[in-house]
């Protein structure tokens, strides 16, 4: 990923990565994972997001402790280091990967007179900067607030001395003087407003829910190809940048396979290692797309030395919204990036029902619509259903419910020939034995 380091606007960061000895034990025992590669490993995206923020790295520390320092975080002797260096290399910011405790973060802002902040300040900066919508910009909004309040210091924040920039920007920059009051109204009116969109958003789904729409939701860690992969199959427009949360609302699409059921699939905001809790609760109803999906198409960037440790973070995630249990079709994306064909063939091995495609180039992706086919019609039940004239009012359900195959008017009844979903078609079993017994209903076997 490429920037202009000429700009004199850019903020010029420091990196600061901190290891506790009894954690990188543990990591190296459990998960066969040496120091020098978990490093680089947190390094790298660390390095991403901070220019994605839109600030320029300067410089980066690494260094291993016994524990965390009560006040600083880091050792006392490291902290005499950092201020050598914030004076040698100009650096006007400075990045933990860690999350900083409110004392912690302005004990070190007061020694140090500059802008310090965590992973998890940096990520909402970025989420500031990329929301679009009105929903993306108070779940934002809502969730720095929560970040900010246990960080009020005497007459205001301890961020507000210190100017813009990062961790300072977006929809709560404005009331950076507020008191704790003012600060827990306007967090529960944030809250009033995204639970009334939520709403109008449940009563959407549950619409598509009575229209035997099948749901299909697009997962994975940020940057993997998920708005590319959307694009792909329903020829659309939505945004795709080679950057970190390049777009966070939910965008949903009708996906037409040609197989006589209406079929809808929507892209959703990407995860990543370590996602604040805070965002994690803001987007509780964006992610509701994933968690009320049939279908969890979970986008893996194959090129990414570390895709397995990206898709253990979603799964964290996906276990912390409710939806571990969802019908997931792995989708191994970017094959175009990779030369050594063993590395499809031995993930193949681990991941036995997937689909390797590159999204940007349209490679395999027959061979990833024609996987989703064939999910979709073990779950979708063809039935015959035989309905009197005098139960007529029983077929408006019928057609509000599943997806009408073929109808005949015979003498005494009509007779239909339709396809649902497994839940519509137990619902529609339930309503005929308690209300409706003289209409038959029969399965068809899927062909």
């Amino acid at each position: 990923m490429s920037f202009d380091i000429t700009q004199k606007s850019k903020e010029r960061a420091l990196l600061v990565f901190i290891k506790f000895k009894d954690f990188i034990k543990l990591r190296e025992e459990t998960h066969h994972i040496s120091q020098k590669f978990f490093y680089e490993d947190n390094i790298e995206e660390l390095i991403n997001l901070t220019i994605s923020a839109g600030a320029e790295v300067i410089h980066a520390i690494k260094h291993i402790q016994d524990k965390p320092h009560p006040k600083y975080f880091i050792s006392t002797g490291k902290l005499e280091e950092i201020e050598q260096i914030i004076v040698d290399k100009e650096i006007n910011i400075i990045i933990f990967d860690e999350e900083l405790s409110p004392g912690q973060q302005g004990n070190l802002q007061e020694k140090l007179n500059i802008k310090v902040i965590d992973r998890t300040a940096l990520i909402l900066d970025i989420f500031a900067q990329r929301a679009q919508s009105r929903e993306g910009k108070l779940q934002v909004e809502l969730a720095q607030l929560n970040y900010l309040l246990p960080r009020l210091r005497g007459k205001g924040l301890i961020l507000s001395r210190l100017g813009g920039g990062i961790g300072t920007r977006g929809p709560g920059e404005t009331k950076l003087e507020v008191d704790r009051r003012k600060i827990r109204e306007k967090i529960n009116l944030l809250e009033k407003k995204i639970s009334q969109i939520a709403v109008q958003r449940e009563t959407q789904r549950k619409l598509r829910e009575e229209s035997g729409v099948f749901k299909i939701a697009i997962a994975g860690y940020t940057n993997s190809g998920k708005s590319t992969l959307l694009n792909s199959l329903t020829n659309s427009d939505v945004l795709e940048k080679d950057m970190l949360f390049s777009t966070l609302d939910s965008t949903t699409r009708k996906l037409d396979l040609e197989i006589g059921i209406e079929v809808s699939i929507s892209d959703t905001v990407g995860f990543i290692e370590k996602l604040p809790h805070q965002l994690v609760a803001a987007f509780k109803s964006t992610l509701e797309e994933v968690v009320k999906a049939d279908l969890l198409l979970m986008v893996v960037d194959l090129s990414n030395p570390n895709f397995e440790n990206h898709i253990s973070s979603v799964k964290k995630v996906l276990n912390e919204i409710g939806a571990k249990d969802k019908n997931i079709l792995f989708v191994f994306n970017k094959i175009d990036k990779i030369e050594n064909d063993l590395l499809i063939k031995s993930t193949k091995l681990i991941y036995k029902d997937c689909v390797f495609i590159s999204a940007k180039n349209k490679t395999r992706l027959e061979t990833l619509i024609d996987k989703v086919k064939e999910i979709i019609l073990i779950n979708n039940v063809k039935f015959s259903i035989i309905i009197p004239y005098n139960e007529s009012s029983f077929e408006s359900q019928i057609y509000n419910k599943c997806k009408i195959i073929e109808k005949k008017y015979l003498e005494n009844c009509i007779d239909l020939t339709v396809s649902c979903d497994y839940k519509n078609f137990m619902k529609i079993s339930s309503l005929i034995s308690e209300s409706a017994k003289n209409i038959k209903i029969k399965k068809i076997n899927n062909t």
